[in-house]
């Protein structure tokens, strides 16, 4: 476990999945990230490479040849490198293998790169192109964060909010994971969205045109909040499993399949590509 500390916050990175396992507000003393129940969401904050969401019959198509992956990819269920750290920083490495390249036929060096800055985490995507062919690719975020924040709150007392107005539709997936091309309204007032334990009854909540690149959890019962902003994503995730104390919010750059034929890599929706000799970065940032 890699351990970053300043004095606002303390976080500790999983080597498998270079996974943020832990987020501690030192001041008030509070862990901010779900621990991982395994009776109910076995992961903190999993990475999402090189797809986000799901495919359809679990199959990646590259250049006419299929290739089994499942969803959200393997970055998740990987042993990274730690390549470098600090008091306040640390760079994990997922490099290609003989593993990889029977799954996703690409050669690169994947990224993941935490950094403290005062009250905040700087997570980064980062994406080495080493072939020599355009790497197509999906990278997201899926962080589980605690609600409530304390021990004698309610989930019911709580609400994400907004950075802008939104239109309230949010684009409605399978039971395969897979979108319909449905869209259902959305009951966000006022920017605040309050967490209901139904609200994630039917999935996730998948926003493609948010104008907001920021939301917060914030309760009415106390001024203490946990911001996300996602400056470099264009599609956010927001999801629980029902009845858990957690809620992920989930920046993307990407999405899972929708119902109907099954298209290649270079053609689907919100695909990210890295041009020969490149270097792909993004970040997201969770501040307290």
């Amino acid at each position: 476990m890699t351990i970053l500390e300043n004095e606002f916050l303390k976080v500790a990175i999983d080597a498998k999945g270079a996974q943020l396992s832990s987020l501690r507000n030192k001041v008030t003393g509070t862990e901010h990230m779900w621990q991982a129940d395994a009776d109910v969401w076995p992961w903190h904050a999993p990475n999402l490479f090189p797809i986000v969401g799901g495919l359809k019959n679990d199959q990646l198509h590259v250049n006419g040849n299929d290739y089994p992956m499942k969803r959200h990819g393997f970055a998740r269920l990987s042993e990274f490198i730690l390549l470098e750290s600090s008091e306040a920083s640390a760079t994990f490495s997922l490099p290609n293998s003989e593993k990889t390249l029977e799954v996703y036929p690409y050669k690169f060096d994947f990224q993941v790169l935490y950094t403290l800055i005062e009250n905040a985490l700087r997570i980064t995507y980062k994406l080495i192109n080493k072939d020599k062919q355009p790497v197509y690719f999906s990278v997201g975020g899926h962080p589980a964060f605690n609600v409530p924040f304390g021990p004698d709150e309610n989930y019911e007392d709580y609400y994400i909010e907004f950075e802008a107005s939104e239109t309230h539709h949010s684009h409605l997936l399978s039971k395969e994971g897979l979108f319909t091309g449905e869209t259902a309204e959305v009951a966000i007032e006022n920017r605040r969205l309050y967490l209901t334990r139904e609200l994630f009854a039917a999935d996730a909540l998948v926003f493609k045109n948010l104008q907001s690149r920021m939301v917060t959890i914030k309760s009415d019962k106390h001024e203490h909040s946990l911001a996300v902003e996602f400056p470099h994503f264009n599609y956010l995730g927001l999801w629980a499993k029902p009845g858990a104390d957690f809620v992920c919010i989930e920046p993307w750059l990407g999405c899972a399949d929708s119902e109907g034929e099954p298209k290649d890599i270079k053609d689907k929706e919100a695909i990210q590509k890295v041009a020969v000799g490149h270097v792909f970065e993004a970040s997201y940032y969770v501040s307290l």
